[in-house]
C-alpha cells in the first residue's frame, strides 16, 4: 500500500479518536486537525461527525473548513471520506431542527428516518447488513452484504440513485453509502465495525 497522509477534520462534532485508532493500522501518516490549511498537505481527507446537522454546517462555516475542502476536494479531486454525519452534510439541504442549507456536493436532502412499525426504534442503533450496490472501491474484497455498525436518526435521500453503493433496511430502506467520483461516504460507522470496517478504511486509502 502507498504510503498517505490522512487528515481527520475535528470540528467539534464528536470524539474522533476512534476514527484515528482505526486508520492506525495501515501505513498512513494520521492527523486529527483543527487547521483547514492542514488539508494542503494532506493525501486523503475525513469527515466523520455526529449530532445535528445544523450545527455541523455552522461549525464548518465558522471554523473557515468550507471553501479549502471545496478547493481540495472538488477542485483537486482528492479522496473524501464522510462518516455518519460527514456523509449527511453532503446533501443539498437538512431537515433535523428546521431547514438548513449543506454542502450540496451530492444533491438531495436528509429526512428523519421513516419506520411503519412500532417495534423499530429511532435512532437506529445497532447492527445491520448493507447490501452493496457497487463493489470496486471500498468494498472490494467483501461478500455480496455485511454487517456494520449504525447510530443516527436521519437519512439521506438523494436525488442520483446512481450515487448509491450501499442499501440497508430499517424500517424502511435507506442509503447506507454512496460514491460519487473521489467523493465516498458511510451512514454507518466502519470504525466501530470490526473486520469489515477496517476493510472499507483500507480501501479507502487505497484509493489515489
Amino acid at each position: 500500500m502507498t504510503h498517505c497522509e490522512v487528515a481527520i477534520i475535528d470540528y467539534g462534532m464528536g470524539n474522533l479518536r476512534s476514527v484515528a485508532n482505526a486508520f492506525a493500522s495501515f501505513d498512513c501518516s494520521i492527523n486529527v486537525t483543527q487547521n483547514p490549511e492542514d488539508l494542503y498537505q494532506a493525501s486523503h481527507i475525513v469527515l466523520p461527525g455526529v449530532g445535528a446537522f445544523g450545527d455541523g454546517m455552522e461549525n464548518l462555516e465558522v471554523r473557515g473548513w468550507i471553501e479549502v475542502l471545496e478547493q481540495e476536494i472538488r477542485e483537486k479531486g482528492k479522496p473524501f471520506l464522510g462518516i455518519c454525519l460527514g456523509m449527511q452534510l453532503l446533501a443539498t439541504i437538512g431537515t433535523e431542527y428546521g431547514l438548513h442549507q449543506g454542502l450540496n456536493w451530492i444533491p438531495g436532502k436528509v429526512n428523519r428516518l421513516e419506520v411503519h412499525d412500532d417495534s423499530i426504534r429511532v435512532p437506529h442503533i445497532g447492527w445491520n447488513d448493507v447490501n452493496f450496490v457497487k463493489k470496486d472501491c471500498l468494498y472490494q474484497n467483501l461478500s455480496e452484504s455485511q454487517v456494520f455498525y449504525f447510530v443516527h436518526s436521519y437519512v439521506f435521500h438523494v436525488e442520483d440513485e446512481g450515487v448509491i453503493s450501499g442499501l440497508t433496511a430499517y424500517g424502511s430502506d435507506f442509503v447506507a453509502s454512496l460514491e460519487k467520483d473521489n467523493i465516498y461516504a458511510t451512514q454507518f460507522h466502519p470504525e466501530k465495525s470490526q473486520n469489515a470496517g477496517i476493510e472499507v478504511l483500507k480501501n479507502f486509502v487505497k484509493l489515489t
